[in-house]
């Protein structure tokens, strides 16, 4: 967030805290749709989320109408960033986040409030399930990372992504690179006219750069690469999550927000051609443009594995490495219980 310091200060930290709530097995295994609910019984749920791809299932759930068929009055609440989805869940004017909210901004805000959230699903990405990348311009002579040294280079918004940006182009061997946060709607008109060397962003930027012909993507997959140390390792970079909250006041209808919210899930994972029209409104693609975007993947806690964990740790742990977390967050998993 823009005051990191105050909430560390906020933040009362033990040797680990553990936040990442399981959603388990038999939760979701048996919550089939609440049919034939009354609207004038539907819980309203308010869900922040920011316009990148990776919050399509949310998108998803919306438009094909699987919340309200679980009895549920969900709002979307669109933000500029991540900070800003975590910022209105500690204020109260949101009951969750949507997948492609960062996950360590999620981590922030659990720190200023410990017990805020649960997590429970996330959206894995690499070199092959697309979501993060580095772009230049079409005509830039740039073919790798490491050629940014000492150049101006875009990131996108809040204390994530700028941490992950610097992080990139050190590892990659940009020394000197200053890095500019910029909403992330204004990443392609920056490089194109020439504000920018190459922008650290998510999708679906890169796509849409490439399809007006004014971007390239430089690499994809970055934070696999760079940060886990394999390209093909899970980023576990953005989560979906209810507020503990919310979970308590409402225990049956976080149930069956999880499990509406699985199906959209489920949607993308065996009908993604489908599922993609549902970007349309949501982010800045539409129309027959939504088919070209990458998708990240997606997985519930649930069905973590120990690699998984393993991975999200090693995130996780690069925050606390650069003095952002003030101390190691541990992600250990949890069954969701009532």
């Amino acid at each position: 967030m823009d005051r990191i310091d105050s909430q560390k200060n906020r933040a009362t930290l033990g040797s680990r805290r553990r936040f990442l709530g399981l959603a388990g097995a038999g939760a979701l295994a048996g919550l089939a749709p609440l049919a034939g609910a009354r609207a004038a019984d539907a819980i309203k749920v308010r869900i922040g989320y920011w316009p990148i791809a990776a919050g399509l299932p949310f998108y998803a759930a919306l438009e094909k109408g699987y919340f309200k068929e679980a009895g549920l009055d969900v709002e979307g609440v669109k933000f500029a960033g991540a900070q800003q989805v975590m910022e209105a869940m500690l204020a109260g004017r949101c009951d969750g986040s949507a997948n492609g909210t960062g996950s360590a901004n999620l981590a922030i805000g659990e720190l200023a409030s410990p017990g805020l959230l649960k997590i429970f699903a996330s959206n894995p990405s690499n070199v092959h399930d697309v979501l993060d990348e580095f772009l230049v311009a079409t005509a830039s002579p740039y073919k790798s990372i490491a050629e940014l040294k000492g150049k101006r280079v875009g990131s996108g918004p809040g204390i994530q992504n700028v941490t992950l940006a610097k992080t990139v182009l050190e590892r990659a061997g940009a020394t000197g690179a200053s890095v500019v946060e910029l909403p992330i709607a204004a990443h392609v008109g920056a490089l194109a006219s020439g504000q920018i060397e190459a922008v650290y962003t998510l999708e679906p930027t890169g796509t849409v750069g490439r399809l007006s012909g004014s971007t390239r993507v430089l690499e994809a997959g970055v934070i696999a690469h760079y940060i886990l140390g394999d390209p093909n390792a899970p980023w576990f970079g953005g989560s979906a999550s209810l507020t503990s909250t919310f979970i308590k006041d409402h225990p049956a209808e976080a149930k069956r927000f999880i499990a509406a919210y699985a199906r959209g899930i489920e949607l993308v994972q065996k009908d993604p051609g489908t599922a993609r029209q549902y970007l349309k409104g949501y982010t800045a693609i539409d129309g027959a443009l939504t088919q070209e975007v990458p998708l990240a993947a997606y997985k519930l806690s649930r069905d973590f594995t120990k690699y998984d964990i393993d991975n999200f740790q090693k995130f996780f742990d690069l925050f606390a490495d650069k003095g952002v977390f003030k101390s190691r967050v541990l992600v250990e998993p949890m069954l969701y219980k009532e």
